[in-house]
């Protein structure tokens, strides 16, 4: 009978998983909604160690190999987050994932060989959906992270005949799963294995750089339901719990992505297939576009009556937050009114500019959602775009042909005057050209934009 206090701490553990989430919601209280997650793994990883037959009953198995395992990624998690740049976080976030969702395929992979068909039908089927998923999640987890590291092209790939070949590799999939549960095997146990690797690799492949962020929400909840799934195999209620908690709200937040995006999931997943290829009329380099100087952004912004600010991927590159905000508050100080516009995908992940800009200091109170900001562009003065691209491209509002058709964007080109800050004229995510640079009341800065708004801040202490 397990001990009354084993079931009180997996409660805590438990208790403390759901306090995380909820404290993950908002960006005020997402610090400690994280290390009230890091302290029921904590919890749970103790239970599991300390907890068990082999304690109580004769020595450890491989104790020497479990204690190096944790040393070694315990020192990799903690250099990990040290260093990683809230550029980069997306990555790591991808990579990660993948890991737990490889892991928990491993785990079944070895119950199963070592139970084999002296297993019930029940937990046999539970341990072959843990491999199927948690392979897919692993190796699509893993082309993510490449995506977004830019290890590869971001825009979609579609193989010949690919979407005849994914067809037969679900397929596939599919009934080896039912067969193995059916009629167990080594062999079709390793056959599972690997097309459950392919299948993760086939369905993020066509996946364009600015659906990415959906494509992770979605790796995440297959990560969540194989780690349910394995704690079902294993008995284990705490992964079954943490499991459940990460499948459905990753099931949500990709819903709730999908939505903001203004396309079914389907669309993201499998819209390449059907896209039809466009040639390019020209190119950004035999186009005319409008260049200024800090001085001049300077002179627009401090005339103006209403700014809002547009923050995408380049603001974080840069780590310019901290400049955007003094520049605000310069424009605060005139009577300016100055807010921020937030897309839902804005960066390389939800919440990545509310966090970026919360590490700033920036009053929550002046971060305005798509929906609600997009109204008010109109009556704009300046809009200024920095480091932003796809998610105010109007091609997703007039381009079928365009990979990111159908997306709300957030409607700069009805401001008076847009100004962007940019690196060079190369395209977004998506890898697309943007009308609104070209549009004569659009001017833009180049050079790097935390070089770039410091400049623009001098000039404006300078009026």
């Amino acid at each position: 009978m397990t001990p009354t206090w084993v079931r009180l701490a997996e409660l805590a553990a438990a208790v403390l998983f759901i306090l995380a989430l909820k404290g993950l919601s908002s960006p005020k209280s997402a610090r400690r909604g994280n290390l009230l997650g890091a302290a029921g793994a904590a919890v749970a990883t103790a239970v599991a160690f300390f907890y068990g037959q082999d304690f109580f009953g004769g020595p450890v198995k491989h104790l020497p190999l479990i204690i190096g395992a944790i040393a070694i990624g315990s020192i990799i998690g903690w250099v990990a987050a040290k260093r990683v740049q809230m550029t980069q976080m997306p990555q790591m976030v991808a990579l990660f994932n993948g890991v737990g969702g490889g892991a928990a395929a491993v785990v079944s992979v070895i119950e199963y060989l070592s139970a084999g068909s002296d297993e019930s039908t029940a937990s046999l089927a539970a341990t072959v959906f843990t491999v199927v998923v948690g392979s897919v999640s692993f190796s699509g987890s893993i082309l993510t992270f490449m995506k977004l590291q830019e290890l590869m092209t971001s825009r979609p790939v579609v193989i010949p005949a690919g979407r005849y070949i994914t067809s037969l590799a679900a397929i596939a999939t599919l009934g080896s799963a039912v067969m193995l549960v059916v009629n167990p095997s080594d062999a079709l146990l390793y056959a599972l294995l690997g097309l459950s690797l392919l299948m993760g690799v086939l369905l993020v492949l066509p996946v364009g750089g600015a659906d990415v962020p959906i494509v992770i929400s979605l790796l995440n909840a297959f990560t969540g339901l194989s780690v349910a799934a394995s704690g079902y195999v294993l008995g284990n209620v705490l992964l079954i719990v943490a499991g459940t908690l990460v499948g459905a709200s990753g099931t949500l937040l990709t819903r709730m992505m999908a939505q903001a995006m203004g396309r079914p999931l389907t669309n993201t997943l499998f819209g390449a297939f059907t896209a039809k290829a466009t040639v390019a009329s020209g190119t950004s380099e035999d186009r005319p576009v409008k260049s200024a100087s800090p001085e001049d952004v300077a002179i627009m912004l401090g005339y103006a009556r209403k700014v809002i600010i547009v923050p995408g991927y380049g603001l974080a590159v840069a780590q310019a937050q901290n400049t955007i905000r003094e520049l605000v508050e310069l424009l605060s100080a005139k009577g300016i009114h100055v807010d921020y516009a937030i897309h839902p995908v804005a960066g390389r992940m939800p919440g990545h500019m509310n966090v970026l800009l919360a590490e700033a200091n920036v009053p929550y109170e002046q971060l305005k959602e798509m929906d609600e900001i997009n109204p008010e562009f109109a009556e704009t003065d300046v809009a200024l775009v920095v480091g932003a691209n796809d998610v105010v491209n109007p091609a997703a509002r007039n381009d079928p042909s365009a990979p990111i058709y159908g997306m709300p964007i957030l409607n700069v080109d009805q401001a008076a005057q847009v100004v962007f800050l940019k690196r060079s004229m190369r395209p977004g995510f998506a890898g697309i050209e943007n009308e609104v640079l070209f549009d004569p009341k659009t001017s833009l800065l180049f050079g790097d934009a935390k070089e770039s708004l410091t400049k623009v801040v001098a000039a404006v202490k300078g009026l």
